[in-house]
This record gives structure tokens, sequence and C-alpha cells, in this order.
């Protein structure tokens, strides 16, 4: 059994959301967390995880939503996560690489949920987008461990967020031809490593460039395996058991 911990599921991407989760399940993947990180995908994601059983979901404001998220929505995000199947806060985080000119915005929204994280003892999914510095100086201010979203940093950078008790979130790069990821990969233990997709976007080769979806779990374990050197089975085995650990699944 797999986990996809990270992944975006809504109709504006698919067109049947019940032959896309009967997909992921025929390939061993269940359950998967929803990533709803706007106020739309938030009800929409949480609409799901009641309707789903093995449907899970993370909440929270993606820093593009920077300019945009008021005291009013992070008050309704915080009665949201009283909400059953909510099993962390995010994603959340810093994104410099198109939104710099937000910094400060982004930096108090970040900030504000970290708080609400720490405050309800939830985990947090990180997004962090060159702006590695100021993510891991805001981490290191609350009391929170969870997983950095669809890891692209350096060696040195993996072992900075493990050694702070976080997860390295391993989607469909590690399978691109010249990703760096496999190197660091090869160099972590997989203990430190959960499955994700962040579908519909980052599908895995072969079907790089198509659209994205859980289902597609198994390929992305399968390069995790070669790198590692040890069976899917292992790997399969290994990731489930950190992300439930993670997120508290049952």
């Amino acid at each position: 059994m797999f986990i996809d911990t990270h992944c975006h599921l809504s109709k504006e991407d698919y067109e049947d959301i019940e032959q896309v989760l009967q997909d992921d399940r025929k390939e061993g993947v269940s359950p998967i967390i929803i990533s709803g990180c706007t106020r739309n995908s938030i009800v929409e994601s949480l609409e799901y995880s009641n309707k789903y059983s093995d449907v899970y979901v993370t909440i929270g404001y993606h820093p593009s939503e920077s300019t945009i998220t008021s005291d009013k929505d992070l008050n309704l995000l915080e009665k949201q996560l009283h909400s059953d199947k909510v099993v962390g806060v995010g994603e959340i985080g810093l994104d410099y690489h198109y939104g710099k000119e937000s910094r400060c915005e982004q930096l108090s929204l970040f900030e504000k949920q970290l708080k609400l994280a720490e405050k309800y003892e939830l985990p947090v999914v990180i997004h962090s987008r060159d702006a590695t510095y100021d993510t891991i100086q805001c981490l290191k201010k609350y009391r929170v461990t969870g997983v950095i979203h669809c890891f692209s940093g350096s060696l040195e950078t993996a072992r900075e967020y493990i050694k702070m008790g976080f997860v390295l979130g391993i989607g469909g790069v590690v399978t691109f031809k010249n990703s760096n990821l496999k190197n660091v990969v090869e160099q972590i233990s997989i203990n430190d490593i959960v499955l994700e997709t962040d579908s519909p976007y980052l599908t895995p080769t072969p079907y790089r460039g198509k659209q994205n979806s859980s289902k597609y779990i198994p390929l992305i374990a399968l390069e995790i395996a070669n790198l590692k050197k040890i069976t899917v089975s292992e790997v399969a085995e290994i990731t489930t058991s950190t992300a439930k650990k993670v997120f508290n699944l049952d």
C-alpha cells in the first residue's frame, strides 16, 4: 500500500473524481491526502474528505494567496482545522520565485499559520521556493514538524530540514533524467522520505507532460527503490509507516 501525501484534486482539473480515486486504489494508492490551499480548494477538499473514507486533507493558504488572505479567512481556517479528516496545515510557506515583491505579506501569512499549527499540534506541509533561508528561520521560531513539500534543494539543505525533524516529500521530479534530486535521495535515509505526486502537476517519467494523478505513485517508488537499492515493497512499507506517523493516521 502506498500513501500519496500531497495531491490536488478538483473538478477544475479532473472530469470524474470518482474514477480518479478508483484508478488510484487499483494501483495500491490509498489513502491520499489532498492539499487545499485557496479559499475554494479548501472547501472542495473538505467535501471530498467527508465523502470518501480514504481521503484526508491538509489545509492552509499557499504563499501565492498572501496578498488576498484576510484575518477573516484565517479565522475560518482555524475553525476548519477542527474537521475530522484534517491531518495538517498546508501547503504553507514562502515562494520568492514569482512573488518576491510580496515577501512581507508572505512572511506574515506564513507565521500566522505556523502559530495555528503549533496551537493545535498539527504537522505542517511546507512550500519553499527560492526562499530556503527565510523558510528555515521561520520554522525555527515554532514547535512544528511535518513535510517539506516537493523538496528539490541541495543535500546540505535536506540534512538541515531532517535535523529539524522534518521529512522530505519526494515526487515525480526524482524520475526526471537530469534531476539533482536523485543524488539527494541516494544519500539520505529512506526513513526521512514520504511519497507525493503534487498532482495534477509534475507527472513522473514516462508520462511527463501529461496530467498527473496519485496512481503514478508506484513509478516514484520504483525510482527511489532503484536509487536506494531496495525493493519497491520496502519503499512502500517504510514510506507508508512514516506518513502515518507524521499525519497521525490510523
